[in-house]
């Protein structure tokens, strides 16, 4: 009976993540694209982070080798009779515009409900949520500089989707008492900071 129940409500991790190639590869359905991910983003850290590489430079000399190589394949194919390189249309189009404009409006619309939530809504699990996941991030912060950050979350959104694809309802049974207790730690502290303000202000009067 639990079982049947628990296997009721698993979440479908494909479709929460759009169920399209990006989920294959976040899944590691499609190992290919995980794998060019996960070298090239290693490659880029260990360049600029353990290897001093500047930025700068590296896109310079990147796109310096690249139209090189175009160049001499274009005097190479004239001279040689041989096709030119095959380049698609550099340009963006509207609709690739467009599409990335609606996400972002996305994004910054849900943040924005969840600010007009937490002033004017005064949603008080809403508001310990976030202030803990604030938190988290700054302390986390604190240790590492930006580009490893972005590795770490690189490697974290190519390892927890399928962890979490895996072992989906022990995750989520942990998740829930992990929920609970750090609300009702949190309320308890914020209780009793409110009584020590309350006293003060007593004592003062």
């Amino acid at each position: 009976m639990s079982m049947g129940s628990n296997s009721t409500r698993r979440i479908s991790v494909h479709q929460v993540l759009g169920g399209g190639p990006v989920a294959d590869m976040l899944l590691w359905k499609k190992w290919c694209g995980g794998a060019v991910i996960l070298t090239s983003t290693t490659a880029l850290w260990y360049l600029f982070e353990r290897a001093d590489y500047n930025f700068l430079s590296f896109v310079a000399n990147v796109l310096l080798l690249l139209v090189l190589i175009l160049f001499v394949w274009a005097k190479s194919a004239s001279l040689l009779n041989r096709p030119l390189p095959p380049l698609p249309d550099l340009e963006i189009s509207e609709e690739s515009v467009s599409i990335v404009a609606d996400e972002l409006r996305l994004w910054v619309n849900f943040a924005l409900s969840i600010a007009r939530d937490i002033a004017i809504g005064r949603n008080l699990k809403l508001f310990l949520q976030v202030a803990l996941g604030l938190w988290i991030s700054s302390f986390i912060g604190s240790f590492f500089n930006f580009l490893t950050l972005v590795y770490f979350g690189v490697l974290l959104s190519l390892s927890a989707p399928l962890v979490y694809d895996k072992y989906q309802d022990p995750i989520d049974e942990k998740r829930r008492r992990c929920n609970r207790h750090s609300t009702r730690l949190m309320i308890s502290n914020f209780k009793r900071i409110r009584r020590g303000t309350l006293a003060s202000t007593e004592d003062d009067q």
